[in-house]
């Protein structure tokens, strides 16, 4: 018999970059009871987004937001939705190119992430932000 689980979390971020947020989804998986199943993270934002990345060399995050910001550079001239900023309209573009929602395997009560790999909020914005992660899970 399959069961349900669902919580939301927050994050603080401090500016632009990748914040791992892996071992409080799982802190919060070992406090549902159920041992397998399939996780659903959704971000409740418009300018972070959710990615699995490398968590091994911290250059990877710096790189992946460097890439982000060449793909959408903070330069009002280029936009016209201006007025919550210069970085408004690139954290959308970005978090329009990367992912707001995540299915993730749950083996064993813990996400079944590769070696390498970690959950990141992507904060797309440069001021501090609190970012609300919403986690759903099904399993038994």
């Amino acid at each position: 018999m399959l069961d349900q689980a669902q919580t939301e979390l927050s994050f603080h971020t401090s500016g632009c970059g990748l914040y791992e947020i892996s071992r409080s989804v799982n802190d919060w998986l070992s406090t549902t009871g159920l041992k397998n199943g399939l996780l659903t993270v959704f971000i409740k934002h418009t300018s972070a987004s959710l990615t699995i990345q490398e968590n091994a060399d911290p250059d990877v995050c710096l790189d992946l937001t460097d890439a982000l910001e060449r793909l959408a550079p903070s330069d009002p001239r280029l936009y016209r939705h201006i007025a919550e900023g210069p970085d408004d309209m690139p954290a959308h573009i970005k978090a329009a190119l990367t992912d707001v929602s995540l299915s993730i395997p749950v083996n064993n009560g813990r996400m079944t992430l590769g070696t390498w790999q970690g959950l990141y909020i992507a904060e797309h914005r440069r001021a501090p932000h609190t970012r609300y992660v919403t986690l759903h899970l099904i399993g038994s």
